[in-house]
């Protein structure tokens, strides 16, 4: 028992913010109508006179109010549906309902034409058990004045044939706002329920959305990017070119200077954008947090960065400013998170620890794609590694990237040979 419990809780958690709203909603729904029939019957039954055909009466209007908690039951869900508009509505459950309740009326007003139910409010409860569930999925299907007015004609009635049976006027303002108020209640409170859903799913769109925006503002920013890198060497390559084909039609000899320097800038423009894509033009790890921080938020997800001054080699920094952006990536577009948390310190051995954790885990792990291979690969060449943790007692996701301070073996020569060629290439 305790571990079936526990699988409970567990497969609860993984659900996301929006299903569990909807799932808890909807229990919430599907309870109201046996909470009402609980707390009228009983009320009903212990007035009704002790003898054998008034409590025959009484045990099929019990029976009708079950049926009629059923209906609702199997009709609010439906109903909830229609008024979403993934649905239809629930025509069926609503007539038996209807009829349900047409019945228990006649009974309950032979009861007290009989006077075998005491003058009380007990009628009004018979009846107040079954109204609610019956005005939910009548309110589901129609507009809210339609339905409140002919909730009032239904109650006034109700309260005609309860004063053509015999009863006093007390009672019967009693039963009018007895029944009011549960058709009320009824009506309103699964049209709020299904509201609520709608907005929240209407956010939960939204914030998808801003997540999509956000990641084509970094494709943007990067494409800027390589606009401001390749814009101006392409434009003097064209020129060049013209030029050098002018000159080349002329017979002039400075055509083979022309051509020398288009060879020139167009080696030094595929430098450039091997740089870019490869990150050596990258302003920087600090800037790369900021980034996430402020793409983060925009989302919706509140971004903490604890960042120590770290003395980093050029390339280390390029590295982890790559996890960082992947890493961010990765939380707007496969995690529903509200929190991530960033931690630039200092580990063992001398090596830079960078570590971002978000509270958005899945309920089942996403296929793996190509952007943590990539860094994977990118870190190992820097004698790093990347590890990437489900955490599922505090239900978060961890990625840690550890990299030496300097950066060691060919990755740094590479590096040290990048910035010399980009160097002389913007000279």
């Amino acid at each position: 028992m305790i571990r079936w419990g526990r699988q409970k809780r567990r497969n609860w958690q993984r659900r996301s913010q929006l299903e569990q709203v909807e799932v808890s909603t909807h229990w919430m729904l599907l309870l109201t109508p046996w909470i009402y029939f609980t707390s009228g019957m009983p009320q009903f039954l212990v007035q009704v006179t002790p003898q054998r055909l008034p409590l025959t009466l009484a045990g099929i209007v019990v029976a009708l109010g079950f049926v009629q908690c059923v209906t609702a039951v199997r009709g609010l869900r439906q109903g909830v549906g229609h008024y979403l508009g993934t649905g239809e509505a629930p025509r069926r459950p609503l007539a038996a309902g209807l009829v349900a309740f047409a019945l228990s009326t006649a009974l309950v007003t032979v009861l007290v034409a009989r006077g075998w139910v005491g003058d009380t409010v007990g009628p009004a409860m018979a009846l107040f058990a079954g109204v609610p569930g019956l005005a939910g999925l009548y309110g589901l299907t129609v507009p809210p004045r339609r339905s409140a007015a002919v909730a009032a004609g239904g109650c006034a009635l109700v309260t005609g044939a309860f004063a053509v049976a015999g009863m006093a006027w007390p009672t019967l303002l009693g039963t009018l706002i007895v029944l009011a108020l549960g058709g009320l209640v009824g009506i309103f409170t699964p049209r709020c329920s299904a509201w609520y859903i709608a907005v929240m799913r209407e956010l939960d769109g939204a914030k998808e959305a801003q997540s999509r925006l956000a990641v084509a503002e970094e494709r943007l920013r990067f494409s800027r990017d390589l606009h401001d890198v390749m814009g101006r060497n392409l434009s003097v390559i064209a020129l060049k070119s013209e030029l050098a084909t002018q000159l080349a039609r002329r017979g002039a000899e400075s055509v083979v200077e022309q051509l020398e320097e288009v060879q020139q800038l167009a080696r030094q423009s595929q430098t450039e954008v091997r740089a870019l894509v490869r990150g050596y033009r990258e302003a920087g790890l600090e800037t790369e947090l900021a980034g996430a921080r402020s793409v983060l938020r925009a989302a919706g997800v509140d971004c903490r960065i604890e960042s120590a001054e770290l003395g980093m080699a050029r390339e280390v920094q390029s590295a982890l400013g790559w996890v960082v952006r992947e890493g961010a990536t990765n939380v707007l577009r496969h995690a529903e998170a509200s929190h991530c948390a960033i931690r630039l310190t200092t580990g063992a051995a001398g090596t830079a620890v960078l570590v971002m954790e978000n509270d958005g885990l899945r309920p089942r792990p996403q296929r793996g794609g190509s952007g943590l291979t990539g860094l994977s690969e990118r870190l190992a060449a820097l004698d790093g590694t990347l590890t990437g943790e489900r955490d599922e007692t505090a239900q978060v996701y961890r990625l840690r990237a550890e990299v030496p301070l300097a950066a060691v073996g060919e990755a740094a020569a590479v590096g040290e040979v990048a910035g010399q060629v980009g160097g002389e290439g913007c000279e």
